[in-house]
């Protein structure tokens, strides 16, 4: 594997802004390779993101795992952006810098992201979202969001998720996750119509936290104002080793069946 820092400008805004990014190429016997976003969640790049990055090598799978705090000065954590809605630009942004690299598959590229991040990662899986960015009927081939915060979807406004664009989700949540109920997941993709709801797998890790793949970090309580269904208060970021080294199989092989490795 190949690593490069790269940087690129997100995507169709009007003031410019330099997104920062760690690339890593697999290195394998074909011309171009598939690839994936992989977008932080509010505490900003840790060790969730290089350790996807190693199974999706590990399958075949090319990666590049952006900063969207950096560039605007921000901390993590609370110090983030009033709204996903700012930082769309920048998973788009690194779609457009993948597909014009020529070791990669221009019509393979997925995106994954946790909390944050999976926001974003379920948000451009529409295509109200996706065509605000993309042209031509380009897309992202795939979408894996962690822990997305499943209530707020169809219940907030601007947080629509509905006439998806097609491409296959794996939607991975903790059964003990404080910002819903365990059955949120299900719930939304009940709330769907047929053909979205065929483009989407569930996968729900009893026990695990909100943030439970996060290993390399001590476990810590945070306090949210978008916890327990926007009731707000604390949520618990514990560590699952268990939970975690499922996820990141569940996502690789996600990757591979979808993009190819």
């Amino acid at each position: 594997m190949r690593v490069e820092e790269v940087e690129f400008p997100a995507e169709g805004v009007v003031a410019p802004l330099a997104i920062p990014g760690r690339l890593r190429l697999v290195e394998g016997p074909h011309a171009r390779t598939p690839a994936v976003v992989i977008a932080h969640g509010s505490t900003g790049p840790d060790s969730r993101g290089p350790a996807y990055a190693a199974a999706l090598a590990a399958a075949g799978v090319s990666s590049l795992e952006i900063d969207m705090w950096r560039p605007r000065g921000l901390k993590g954590g609370l110090d983030r952006p009033r709204s996903v809605f700012e930082t769309l630009p920048d998973v788009f942004g690194a779609f457009r810098y993948l597909t014009c690299r020529s070791e990669l598959d221009a019509l393979r590229i997925g995106v994954l992201g946790f909390s944050w991040g999976g926001v974003l990662a379920m948000l451009s899986a529409t295509r109200a979202v996706s065509r605000r960015y993309l042209r031509n009927g380009e897309r992202f081939a795939a979408h894996a969001p962690l822990y997305p915060v499943c209530w707020l979807y169809n219940r907030v406004e601007g947080y629509e998720f509905r006439d998806l664009t097609g491409a296959p989700v794996l939607l991975q949540c903790g059964g003990s996750d404080d910002y819903d109920e365990p059955d949120a997941a299900a719930k939304l993709v009940a709330g769907l119509n047929p053909s979205d709801r065929a483009a989407i797998e569930t996968i729900v890790h009893s026990g695990a936290t909100h943030a439970f793949d996060r290993l390399d970090e001590p476990a810590k309580v945070v306090t949210d104002p978008l916890a327990h269904q926007g009731q707000g208060g604390e949520v618990r970021f514990t560590p699952n080793a268990e939970a975690a080294a499922a996820a990141r199989e569940a996502a690789a092989a996600f990757f591979r069946r979808a993009l190819g490795g």
